[in-house]
């Protein structure tokens, strides 16, 4: 190392990449929101109120430090949805990763490979072709991994078997569940007319409904897949992990589907 620099054995590295992972992902989980703005903002205060210090402005400095005193109560508050947010994504991941390393035994292959086996996507695709050419709204939202009985309990329970027919008849116009979104799980229908998070990501195409910024929202907070044809265009996308993906043929969907479920 150069003379007068500290030296930096192995673990500092593991530490400044452990850092940088942490603050990669605190980034992603605020981008597009107002809470850069609201850094940006604490950080100016923190430069002001060092100045005033600096320069004997004791009343600007005596107000600035009460407000710097409370900002860990005050960050607390302001982030509220956002430290949820982030700490229901690494809750997620580390469930995923867990159960990927389980599913390593041959006892857990078996058993995904008979859950895919059994898994029956055709109602699915058929249904969002046929909601695609009659240009019919829908949301269909996949339960993977996360509990979700609070999203379930602002609708109403099915729990039937699913079919083509029944899902084109929840999203028919004149149906009295056909507002909201689907909860599907496996081949059941779980719930119909549930009311999903919106998102609040500013980075969102401003031509988006509500039915496709709720798609995304949902995927922000649980580890689910939304699936949307649109009421104008009857275009079909799906939504994870807070990205969406427009315009997918039902082979891409399908495909998509199969990897992921």
């Amino acid at each position: 190392m150069l003379p007068g620099l500290p030296s930096i054995n192995f673990v500092d590295i593991i530490d400044i990449t452990l850092v940088a992972f942490l603050a990669y992902q605190v980034y992603k989980a605020v981008r597009g929101t107002n809470v850069l703005r609201i850094f940006w903002a604490l950080i100016i205060i923190y430069i002001l109120w060092q100045l005033s210090t600096l320069f004997g402005m004791r009343l600007t400095s005596t107000i600035l430090g009460q407000f710097i005193s409370i900002g860990l109560i005050l960050l607390i508050i302001v982030f509220q949805p956002e430290i949820r947010r982030f700490l229901l994504l690494v809750g997620t991941k580390t469930s995923i990763e867990g159960d990927s390393l389980l599913k390593r035994f041959k006892f857990w292959k078996k058993h995904v490979s008979d859950q895919k086996s059994s898994l029956d996507l055709e109602p699915y695709i058929q249904a969002c072709m046929h909601m695609s050419q009659s240009k019919t709204g829908a949301l269909i939202v996949f339960i993977r991994q996360n509990e979700v009985n609070e999203i379930i309990n602002t609708g109403e329970r099915i729990d039937a078997i699913v079919s083509s027919a029944l899902l084109e008849t929840l999203f028919f116009k004149n149906s009295p569940l056909h507002d909201g979104a689907v909860l599907v799980k496996g081949n059941q229908v779980v719930a119909a007319r549930c009311i999903l998070p919106v998102s609040s990501n500013l980075s969102i195409d401003p031509n988006l409904g509500l039915r496709h910024r709720s798609a995304i929202g949902v995927t922000e907070q649980l580890d689910v897949i939304s699936v949307i044809v649109s009421e104008e265009t009857g275009a079909i996308s799906y939504a994870v992990g807070g990205e969406i993906h427009h315009d997918v043929t039902p082979v891409q969907l399908r495909h998509y589907l199969e990897q992921s479920l």
